[in-house]
C-alpha cells in the first residue's frame, strides 16, 4: 500500500491563481487552508481524484503513462512530480514504505486530516480510533471504489464547530412594517421574499420608530414567505418607516460517531429519494466484501455464482447485527460481486470531488460536514444489460481491464467507436477530457473522433481548476493545450481541437451534417444563452445533449434524449432580475446599485463615447467639411457630443487634475443637491407617507476633502486614467482626431478598471449611506465573476460521464438520471428525467418536440402545394405557415390569400446553399373562438434529391 503526504501547503496565498475559489472559500478559510497538513494514502484512481504498476492503472490513473508501467515504478513516486505541478505553491511528498497494521501511526499526529484510500477496514478503525485520541482530534476520512459501488464515510470528531454552514452572503432585507405585539411580526417589502429559516439569527439596522430594534439580534420564526415574528415588541415605539433585517451568522456544532460506532448505526446521506432503502442496504453489502476480503485475501471473482453465493451470505449475517436491519439486495449483491474487482472512473471523480470538499471542511471549519456515510453508485448502468455473459467482463490484458470489470467489452467498444462534440474546454470541459481518456472514447483505429471547441486564452486564473494547464501555457488556446494533455494521458485518443464559437455565425463549420455525425454532444458551457442555442441545434438534428455546470459549490448535471426527454429549452430559469433605471440614476439602495453604476460610467467614459466620437470622424474625415456643413444648416448626428468632448479635453496635467475635481463635484455633490431641491426630506406622497423611506434612501452631499481616502483615490484614478494609463488618450495624426477606446477587463489588475469601479461606487455608497464593499467584492460583482471550485467540477463531470456511457448504450428512459448537488451543505439529488411530452392534434394525430415532418417540394412548388403535401402525408391541413417570425400565410391577413399561387422559393428568399427551410404550422380548431391547433416543425426541401 502506498502512503502519501499531499496537500501541505505553503502559507503563502497567490491571489490571482485562486480568485475564483476565494469567492467561495472566503479569505479566512483561504489561510486555513494554506496552513494546513493533510494526509493520504493511497495512489490508486480514487486516491488521484481527491488530490488529484501495471497496465491496469493505465485506465485508472490518469497521471500514470506506460513508461511507469514498463518500468514497474511505485505509484505514488510516479505521479509525485506530476501532482506538485498542479500548484507549485502546495509542498507535496511522497513515501512507499508499506502501511498496514504493524505501522506505528505516531507519525500522524501532525496532521489535520487523514484520508484513507484502498484500505482494509480493519487498518481504518485503528486509525481512525488514533485520530480520535489526539486532542485536538485529526479530522478522519475514508472513500473506497469496488466496481460500480463507493462509499465515503467522515469523522471529525466528537464536536466539530462550524462558522459558516452554507457559505451563502447574509442575506438583506428590506421591512415594510413591525408590529407592536408579542411576537412582533416583520413583513418585508412587497414582492420580496426574505427566504429565511425558522431558528436563525438577524439583527436589525437603519429601523424608524422602533428604534430600539437597531443593533439587537433576534432569533426569528417564519410565519409566510412575507414576513417573520421577532421577540416581544410591545415596549418599543411605534415603527415609522425604514430599516433593514440582516442574516447573522451562528456557529452551528456538528457531532460525530467513531468508525466502530457508525458501522452499526449508519448516519448517511440519502441521495435518489425514490429508493431511500438503498444506502443501508449497500452499507451491509459493502461491509460483506469487507469481510468476503478478509476471509479470502481477494475480492469475489467475476461472475463466479459461488463468490456471488457466499457475498450474499456473507451480506445476510451482517444486516442481522445492525441495528436498523435491512431487507437484503439480492441485485446489489449480485453486481457487487460481478464487478468489485473493476474499477469506474467517472465514479471515482464524483466521490473524489465529493471528498475533497469534506478535506476543505476539515482544515477550514467552513460549510456543514458530510454526517456520515454517502454511498453513491452506478448499478442503472449493469441493471439494464441484461443477463451479460461472464466473458463480457473478464479482463483482456489491456488498460481497460477495470473499466471492462464494470461495464462489459461491448460497452467498452461503443465507447472507443464514439463521435463526441465536446463544446467548452475550461473546467468542466477539462475534467470531460480526462474522463474519455481513461474511457478510451474515440480511440478505435476505424472509427470515433472527439471534437473540442474553445475560443478562449488560458489565464492566469484557470490554473486552480482547469487541472490540464500549468504556468507556461498562459495566454495558449485552451483547446489545444488540452488535446496535448489528453494525449499524454491516453495516445490513442483522436481529438479534432477548433477555436471556434458555436452560434449562428459560425453554422457554415457546425452544420446540420456535422451534427448528424456525432453520437453525443456535450456542454462544457459557462451562459444561459449558448446552451439554448446548443440544445436547438440538438432538437433539429436529433441528437443527444448532456448539459451541466457549476456555480461555487453547486452544480447541476441534464440529460436530454430524442424522442425520450424534454429538450435544454423546455423549461425556462426566471430572467435575471435587471435593476430598474431609475434605481441607478437616482435611488440606489444596495451596494450593487452603485457598483453597477459605477460600471456604467466607466463603459460611458471609456468606450460608449470615445465610439461615438471615432465613428463620427471616420463618416466626416475633416473638421473643414463639418464646419462648412453646420454653417450651411447640415444636422450632423452626433454632432454635439463631439464638440462637447472636443471643447472639454484635456491639454495638460493640470486641465486633467481640473476636470477631476468638476466630474466629482458633479457626481457626488451636486448630483445630491438636485436631488433634495425636488425632493425635500420632508416630502410626503398623496397617501400621506413619506417619499424618503425605505427602499429609498436620501443622499448626502460629499465635500471635497483631499484627506479623505476615498476622494484621493478618485481622483488619482481620473486624472491617471485620463493621462498616464492612456484611458482617455488623444491622438492627432495626419489631422485625424481619434480617442482609445477601452474594453472593460477585469482580470488585470494593473489597468485600473476595477480601481476606477471600486472607488466611485464606495464614493457614491457613501453619499446614500449603504454599506462599502472592497476591492474584491466589487470586482466579483461588477466583473459578473461565477465563483468556482475544483470539487464540484470534478463531482459534476463524472456524473456527466457516467449518464454518457448510458446514452452511448442506447438506454431507455427509466435509466437517466438529473443531478443537483451543494457540496457546502452538503446535498445530493438524482431524479428522473424530464419525460418528453406529447401533443395531440386531433383524429389521433399528436407529436413531441423531436418529431419533425418534412415536404419535398421543387421549383415551381407553391404555397398551395405545400399545404396540400402536408394534408396528404399527415392527414391535417395547415391553416397557418410562418417562417421564424415572419408569417408566410395567415388567412385573416389581407392579401395572404393570393400567396397560395406564389412559389415557395419566391416567399422564403432562400440562399443559394440553402437546401431546406424550417417552416412551423398551425391548424384550424376544433370549435370556433378557441386557438389555432400548434403543429411540429415542418422541414420544407427545396429539391426532391436532398435529405
Amino acid at each position: 500500500m502506498d502512503k502519501d503526504e499531499v496537500l501541505k501547503h505553503s502559507p503563502k496565498l497567490n491571489v490571482p491563481l485562486k480568485n475564483r475559489q476565494r469567492y467561495v472559500l472566503g479569505d479566512k478559510a483561504m489561510q486555513k487552508m494554506a496552513k494546513s497538513h493533510v494526509f493520504l494514502s493511497g495512489m490508486g484512481g480514487l486516491g488521484l481524484e481527491i488530490e488529484k504498476c501495471q497496465a491496469w492503472d493505465l485506465g485508472t490513473n490518469f497521471f500514470l503513462c506506460e513508461d511507469d508501467v514498463v518500468n514497474k515504478r511505485n505509484r505514488a513516486e510516479a505521479v509525485l512530480q506530476h501532482v506538485a505541478e498542479l500548484n507549485p505553491y502546495v509542498h507535496v511528498t511522497s513515501s512507499s514504505v508499506p502501511f498496514n497494521e504493524t505501522t506505528e501511526l505516531s507519525f500522524l499526529d501532525k496532521y489535520q486530516c487523514v484520508v484513507l484510500t484502498e484500505v482494509k477496514l480493519p487498518l481504518q478503525k485503528k486509525i481512525n480510533d488514533f485520530c480520535r485520541s489526539q486532542c485536538p482530534p485529526i479530522k478522519f476520512i475514508s472513500a473506497d471504489i469496488h466496481g460500480i459501488w463507493s462509499r465515503l464515510f467522515c469523522d471529525f470528531g466528537d464536536e466539530f464547530e462550524v462558522l459558516d454552514t452554507t457559505g451563502e452572503e447574509p442575506k438583506e432585507i428590506f421591512i415594510s412594517n413591525i408590529t407592536q405585539a408579542n411576537p412582533g411580526i416583520v413583513t418585508c417589502l412587497e414582492n420580496h421574499p426574505h427566504k429565511l429559516e425558522t431558528g436563525q439569527f438577524i439583527t436589525f439596522r437603519e429601523i424608524n420608530g422602533m428604534t430600539g430594534l437597531n443593533g439587537s439580534t433576534q432569533q426569528i420564526t417564519v410565519v409566510s414567505p412575507f414576513s417573520f415574528s421577532i421577540g416581544d415588541t410591545t415596549e418599543l415605539e411605534p415603527y415609522l418607516h425604514g430599516g433593514i433585517a440582516v442574516q447573522v451568522k451562528t456557529p452551528k456544532t456538528f457531532c460525530f460517531e467513531p468508525l466502530e460506532r457508525q458501522i452499526k448505526h449508519p448516519k448517511y446521506l440519502i441521495v435518489d429519494f425514490s429508493n431511500p432503502e438503498a444506502p443501508l442496504q449497500i452499507h451491509a453489502a459493502l461491509l460483506a466484501l469487507d469481510q468476503f476480503q478478509e476471509n479470502y485475501s481477494r475480492k469475489p471473482n467475476i461472475g463466479c455464482q459461488q463468490d456471488s453465493e457466499e457475498l450474499f451470505t456473507l451480506t445476510t449475517t451482517i444486516s442481522e447485527t445492525l441495528e436498523e436491519k435491512p431487507e437484503v439486495n439480492a441485485d446489489i449483491v449480485h453486481w457487487l460481486s460481478w464487478t468489485a474487482q473493476g474499477f469506474l472512473p467517472p465514479l471515482a471523480a464524483a466521490v473524489g470531488g465529493v471528498a475533497s470538499q469534506e478535506v476543505l471542511k476539515a482544515v477550514t471549519g467552513k460549510f456543514s460536514p458530510l454526517c456520515q456515510w454517502l454511498y453513491l453508485e452506478a448499478a442503472d448502468i449493469v441493471e439494464f444489460l441484461g443477463k451479460p455473459e461472464c466473458e463480457e467482463f473478464l479482463p483482456r490484458g489491456d488498460r481497460y481491464d477495470a473499466l471492462r470489470a464494470c461495464i462489459g467489452d461491448t460497452l467498452c467498444q461503443k465507447l472507443q467507436n464514439l463521435n463526441i462534440f465536446l463544446i467548452g474546454c475550461g473546467a468542466i470541459g477539462c475534467e470531460m477530457l480526462k474522463n474519455f481518456a481513461l474511457l478510451g472514447v474515440g480511440t478505435s483505429k476505424e472509427k470515433g473522433m472527439i471534437t473540442v471547441t474553445d475560443p478562449d486564452l488560458i489565464e492566469k486564473s484557470n490554473l486552480n481548476r482547469q487541472f490540464l494547464f500549468r504556468p507556461h501555457h498562459i495566454q495558449k488556446p485552451k483547446s489545444y493545450t488540452a488535446t496535448d494533455a489528453t494525449l499524454k494521458i491516453n495516445s490513442q485518443i483522436k481529438i479534432d481541437a477548433h477555436l471556434n464559437k458555436v452560434c449562428p455565425a459560425t453554422e457554415t463549420i457546425y452544420n446540420d451534417e456535422f451534427y448528424t455525425k456525432q453520437d453525443i454532444i456535450i456542454t462544457a458551457l459557462d451562459n444561459v444563452e449558448a446552451r439554448r442555442y446548443v440544445d436547438s441545434r440538438c432538437l433539429a438534428n436529433l441528437r443527444p445533449l448532456l448539459d451541466s455546470g457549476t456555480m461555487g459549490t453547486k452544480g447541476h448535471t441534464e440529460v436530454i434524449v430524442p424522442h425520450l426527454t424534454e429538450s435544454y429549452n423546455s423549461h425556462r430559469d426566471p430572467p435575471e432580475e435587471e435593476i430598474p433605471f431609475c434605481t441607478l440614476k437616482s435611488f440606489p439602495a444596495t451596494i450593487e446599485h452603485t457598483i453597477q453604476w459605477a460600471r456604467d460610467k466607466f463603459e460611458s467614459s471609456f468606450s460608449h463615447k470615445p465610439s461615438l466620437f471615432n465613428k463620427f470622424w471616420q463618416n466626416y474625415p475633416s473638421a473643414e467639411e463639418v464646419l462648412q456643413k453646420i454653417q450651411s444648416g447640415h444636422s450632423l448626428e452626433g454632432c454635439f457630443q463631439v464638440i462637447k468632448l472636443l471643447s472639454r479635453r484635456p491639454r495638460n496635467w493640470s486641465q486633467c487634475i481640473e476636470l477631476a475635481r468638476l466630474k466629482f463635484e458633479k457626481y457626488f455633490n451636486h448630483k445630491a443637491l438636485q436631488l433634495l431641491h425636488c425632493f425635500p426630506l420632508d416630502i410626503r406622497l398623496k397617501d400621506g407617507s413619506l417619499f424618503w423611506q425605505s427602499p429609498k434612501r436620501p443622499p448626502s452631499p460629499i465635500k471635497f476633502d483631499l484627506n479623505e481616502p476615498l476622494v484621493k483615490t478618485l481622483g488619482y484614478l481620473i486624472h491617471s486614467v485620463l493621462q498616464s494609463r492612456n484611458f482617455f488618450f488623444w491622438f492627432l495624426q495626419s489631422g485625424d482626431l481619434q480617442m482609445a477606446v477601452l474594453s472593460f477587463e477585469k482580470d488585470d489588475d494593473r489597468n485600473g478598471h476595477i480601481d476606477f469601479i471600486t472607488a466611485a461606487s464606495n464614493l457614491r455608497a457613501k453619499m446614500y449611506n449603504i454599506e462599502p464593499a472592497d476591492r474584491f467584492k466589487t470586482k466579483r460583482i461588477a466583473g459578473k465573476i461565477i465563483p468556482a471550485i475544483a470539487t464540484s467540477t470534478a463531482a459534476v463531470s463524472g456524473l456527466v460521464a457516467l449518464e454518457m456511457i448510458k446514452v452511448t448504450g442506447g438506454y431507455p428512459f427509466e435509466a437517466y438520471k438529473n443531478c443537483f448537488l451543494n457540496l457546502a451543505i452538503p446535498i445530493i439529488v438524482f431524479t428522473e428525467t424530464s419525460e418528453v411530452r406529447k401533443t395531440k392534434i386531433r383524429n389521433g394525430i399528436s407529436f413531441t418536440i423531436w418529431d419533425r415532418w418534412t415536404i419535398h417540394g421543387k421549383e415551381d412548388f407553391t404555397l398551395l402545394d405545400f399545404i396540400n403535401a402536408v394534408k396528404e402525408k399527415y392527414g391535417i391541413e395547415p391553416t397557418m405557415v410562418v417562417q421564424g417570425v415572419k408569417m408566410l400565410y395567415v388567412p385573416v391577413m389581407p392579401g395572404h390569400a393570393k400567396r397560395l399561387k406564389l412559389t415557395m422559393h419566391k416567399l422564403v428568399k432562400p440562399s443559394a446553399e440553402k437546401k431546406y427551410v424550417d417552416l412551423t404550422v398551425s391548424f384550424a380548431p376544433d370549435t370556433d373562438g378557441d386557438e389555432d391547433l400548434p403543429g411540429p416543425p415542418v422541414r420544407y426541401y427545396f429539391t426532391h434529391d436532398t435529405d
